[in-house]
């Protein structure tokens, strides 16, 4: 993807519920249309930036975009994984994403456990890129400050 960062938002949808069950990895999942509405020119593959859920704190985070070779699926999703652990689920909130950089390519995994072991490495490695300063700033970005605003507004 050319233009990073990328911003986007959505309500978050059940996916195939495989992240917390089989990863032990929990990932919020976008509605077709956010995902249809990427650019023309993004690569599949793993990249990194920040995420907040509703008004709540913006934390780091990983993406996977693709067909998530491992699983076959046959249409594209967009899987994000929120580094840092929430009290409980949060389905129909509003996800708000700031896709700041690539990690890697899309690939194949022939087990769940070497799956899982590389999600970890980009977890890793996702915060330490987001610690530095090009990519921290976008913490405090307005994108994320507006859905603090409007809630602020309202009281």
């Amino acid at each position: 993807m050319r233009n990073l960062p990328y911003f986007c938002r959505g309500q978050v949808v059940r996916g195939f519920g495989r992240g917390s069950k089989q990863l032990g990895i929990p990932t919020a999942n976008f509605p077709e249309q956010v995902v249809d509405s990427l650019p023309a020119d993004v690569s599949t593959g793993i990249y990194y930036g920040w995420a907040s859920v509703g008004s709540g704190d913006v934390h780091k985070m990983v993406v996977s975009i693709g067909w998530n070779p491992y699983y076959k699926n046959v249409k594209k999703s967009m899987e994000t994984c929120i580094i840092h652990t929430f009290k409980e689920d949060f389905y129909g909130e509003i996800l708000n994403v700031a896709i700041v950089g690539y990690l890697r390519p899309e690939k194949n995994f022939d087990s769940l456990e070497s799956l899982i072991s590389e999600i970890q490495g980009d977890i890793e490695e996702a915060k330490k890129r987001l610690d530095l300063p090009e990519h921290l700033k976008l913490k405090d970005d307005n994108f994320f400050q507006v859905s603090k605003g409007k809630i602020m507004n309202g009281h």
